[in-house]
């Protein structure tokens, strides 16, 4: 039984792990007004005959805080990454020069810092639903054990441990969102 119990209060901190790290990741695919090279990770490319990511076929950097540039590793697949790049309609427009394409990153207006804003908050409460279903799921598993023999006592003492991982995971959320929100509100 301790083994059980054990593994489910592990099973629920990599859960709620798992959904911080992917919120991250979320946010920091959100644009917050300044260049940086994760902005393009979602642009395919149709190179060689597929469509591959991006950074399987250029170097991805940035030269200031309003400029990417993007130096493929074969200059006949210039054209298939700007098209790549409008195709994603991440609203930049590449310019190819010949050897290397520069992406003039434009200001957010404050129309548009709000909504990237309401986005990073709506992201915010899908991590919680995803906590809150970890929580349930332990909850429910608990409710298992305690059928099969596991005190009250301990029953309520592990829900308890379970709904401060829960609050604590909350807490992260809330303040990965603030980090963002103050990150994209900053001109």
């Amino acid at each position: 039984m301790e083994e059980e119990i054990e593994m489910l209060l592990d099973e629920a901190k990599a859960g709620n792990q798992k959904s911080l790290e992917h919120l991250a990741a979320v946010l920091e695919k959100i644009r917050a007004g300044k260049a940086t090279p994760s902005m393009l990770d979602s642009v395919q490319v149709e190179a060689y005959g597929a469509g591959v990511p991006l950074n399987q076929v250029a170097n991805v950097n940035t030269l200031d805080a309003k400029t990417i540039t993007v130096q493929p590793w074969d200059k006949s697949t210039l054209d298939a990454i700007a098209t790549g790049i409008i195709n994603a309609n991440l609203g930049l427009n590449p310019q190819n020069n010949g050897s290397v394409i520069i992406i003039n990153v434009p200001m957010l207006t404050e129309e548009r810092r709000r909504e990237f804003v309401k986005k990073a908050k709506a992201e915010g409460e899908n991590a919680k639903v995803s906590i809150r279903n970890n929580r349930k799921d332990a909850n429910d598993y608990l409710k298992q054990l305690r059928n099969d023999g596991l005190s009250e006592d301990v029953q309520k003492g592990l829900e308890a441990t379970i709904q401060e991982l829960t609050n604590e995971a909350i807490t992260r959320i809330d303040q990965l969102i603030v980090k963002k929100e103050t990150d994209i509100m900053t001109v």
